[in-house]
């Protein structure tokens, strides 16, 4: 397992006070905490200059009893901005260390951002309630159709067994956007089909016309590109 050896040197109290604080915790519950509160702080911005190479020289590589630390070491020049960062940074260790010690790891787990969600694509015709005033109701129907189709013919794919996993259940991602008519979602049907995208075009019976479609659950970055010219569904 990998831990983080944290030495906090607080040199704002005073230029020739430094305050160190030493602590062992496991890589996985720390780094997540401060890179979330590097991104959604100013003093990230602020701070880069006063860093050598910004973050990637706030970490280093050091010894430790441990198999593989890393220490966290920087000195600050803005005063103001390093209180405030330290003061958030200390909640962040002290719920990393209650963590830990608990045996906790769940929270710690959903705040590690997925930058390549797994997401589920549907597209609606809008002129099945524009123009041909279907209940909102069954257009809906609809998409759940072609949604669950996908799932079910692709059943034994690995993203898609991924995405339908007990533990991911309650954290599905899908979009859903809008096309304008038949000949709109017909040739998105045939883009994905030439661009190897494994979809289902629902096809509502007894009228036999294709009413949306729904892909397999893939990667965002795998497949993003085919919608980004769509509307969101509204």
């Amino acid at each position: 397992m990998m831990f983080i050896s944290c030495a906090v040197q607080n040199s704002f109290a005073s230029p020739n006070v430094h305050r160190c604080l030493m602590i062992e915790l496991p890589a996985a519950s720390l780094l997540p905490r401060i890179a979330n509160l590097w991104r959604s702080s100013n003093f990230g911005n602020r701070a880069s200059k006063s860093l050598s190479g910004g973050l990637s020289g706030f970490c280093s590589r050091s010894r430790s009893p441990f198999a593989s630390t890393t220490r966290v070491r920087g000195r600050l020049e803005n005063r103001v901005s390093s209180s405030i960062f330290f003061s958030r940074f200390s909640v962040a260790v002290r719920a990393s260390m209650e963590a830990a010690a608990s045996g906790d790891t769940k929270d710690l787990k959903e705040e590690v951002p997925n930058l390549d969600p797994i997401i589920q694509y549907i597209v609606i015709r809008k002129d099945l309630v524009d123009t041909m005033k279907w209940p909102l109701g069954s257009v809906i129907s609809q998409g759940c159709h072609a949604a669950v189709a996908a799932i079910w013919l692709h059943k034994d794919d690995s993203v898609t067994s991924e995405y339908c996993a007990g533990e991911n259940l309650d954290n599905m991602h899908k979009v859903t956007l809008e096309v304008k008519g038949e000949t709109q979602l017909r040739n998105l049907a045939q883009k994905l089909e030439i661009g190897g995208v494994a979809h289902k075009l629902w096809m509502e019976q007894p009228e036999n016309f294709p009413t949306c479609l729904a892909t397999k659950p893939y990667r965002k970055s795998e497949v993003a590109s085919f919608f980004k010219s769509l509307k969101l569904c509204r």
